[in-house]
């Protein structure tokens, strides 16, 4: 794919930084924390009558929504039967999502027309309805960019993308334009002196269908002279934070691979004047929980799992339970030490999840099993996301178990 010219981002990024969307409240993983803003001389610019005083914020992060037939089955059932209603199917994980400042999810596949037809596996055409579910959930941005972005062509990707804008939720990934393409999701964190979060998004291919005859930039593919590039570009323009989501990985694999375990390395060596580049990387598409850690002072999700699936056969045609577990990452960020400085995560925490087809609902873990400790079976399901979650040792830098 071209690469953008970073001038061309920082002109596109810099115009929307004036016309972001507030997000909701203030997270509850972690108090928001305020610290003045001080000029060169070391004073308090707010008392001073400068900017007012930086507060911090709280960030979560999810998973692939990949509605299969059955999903869209039962997001039928509670309709009534007329249309798709997925917010009963998305409960149990609101309270996290809606009480952080900022929310991110994976809108893994692409938007059928209104009324259908709609498809599961292997060529995605959701009912747009889940655009609404996502904002009412508490989701303010999704990543668009997977390899089903292209299942449906330009077509899908611009009826994805609308339903997203009408619903009121952000996107990065995918583009209608070249001039979409150059602009990162731009979110208010924290309300007055919180923080511009800029997300970027790529994937690793797209089923090999072809990009759309005359727009290449229908879909970021991973490059990671692009990556840097945006990311400066998103820094420049003015973003505190800056996010990148990757679609990588392997398919059902655990632990993650030699390309993103070596690209997340890369990725988070790239520093701008002592800065880093990116500050947080959420990875998704390998159906699997896989381990987060601290890579050169900034956090990787690898892969945060499945978020909404049916039930998945890997690899080994066998049903694999783990297609229907996942993560929710919540990182709490505080105000740089001095201006010019990065944000810095002052707690991360993982909260496991799962969906449980049987009744058709997203499952936080550690609440279920407060609310009924007699189950067994989500009790093994957490320990499993668990074990996958920690096994790079990220307990050791401060990564604790969330609710």
């Amino acid at each position: 794919m071209t690469t953008h010219t970073r001038h061309a981002a920082v002109a596109a990024a810099a115009l929307l930084l004036g016309t972001t969307a507030g997000c909701a409240g203030p997270g509850t993983g972690e108090p928001a924390t305020d610290r003045p803003v001080t000029n060169a001389a070391g004073s308090d610019a707010s008392a001073a009558g400068g900017a007012a005083a930086q507060r911090g914020f709280t960030l979560v992060a999810s998973g692939d929504v990949l509605p299969h037939d059955s999903v869209i089955s039962q997001a039928n059932a509670d309709a009534g039967g007329t249309g798709h209603d997925f917010v009963p199917m998305l409960a149990g994980v609101k309270p996290v999502v809606s009480a952080a400042d900022v929310a991110i999810c994976h809108m893994e596949t692409v938007y059928g027309p209104e009324g259908g037809p709609f498809t599961g596996y292997p060529s995605f055409k959701s009912p747009p309805e889940i655009a609404a579910a996502l904002r009412a959930t508490g989701y303010d941005s999704c990543s668009t960019a997977s390899n089903h972005t292209l299942d449906a062509g330009a077509e899908g990707v611009s009826r994805t993308l609308g339903a997203l804008d009408k619903a009121g939720v952000k996107h990065a990934g995918s583009a209608r334009s070249p001039e979409e393409d150059t602009r990162p999701a731009l979110l208010d964190a924290g309300g007055a002196g919180g923080a511009k979060v800029a997300q970027l998004a790529y994937t690793y291919d797209t089923n090999d269908n072809p990009l759309p005859a005359g727009q290449p930039w229908a879909v970021d593919l991973i490059d990671e002279e692009k990556i840097v590039a945006d990311s400066r570009a998103a820094r420049a323009a003015g973003a505190d934070v800056v996010v990148v989501s990757l679609h990588w990985g392997t398919e059902w694999e655990t632990a993650p691979d030699e390309k993103q375990l070596n690209l997340g390395e890369r990725l988070t060596a790239s520093k701008t004047g002592g800065r880093p580049d990116i500050d947080l990387i959420i990875g998704t598409h390998a159906h699997v929980p896989q381990a987060y850690e601290k890579v050169n002072g900034t956090w990787i999700v690898y892969g945060m799992g499945d978020q909404i699936a049916g039930e998945m056969i890997n690899n080994a045609g066998q049903f694999d339970p783990r297609g229907t577990q996942g993560s929710i990452g919540r990182f709490t960020f505080a105000p740089p030490a001095a201006e010019g400085e990065r944000w810095p995560v002052t707690k991360a925490e993982f909260i496991p999840q799962t969906m449980d087809n049987t009744v058709g609902r997203v499952v936080n873990l550690p609440r279920a099993l407060d609310e009924d400790p007699s189950r067994d079976d989500y009790r093994t399901t957490r320990s499993a996301i668990e074990a996958a979650v920690l096994g790079r040792g990220a307990a050791a830098d401060g990564l604790t178990m969330g609710r």
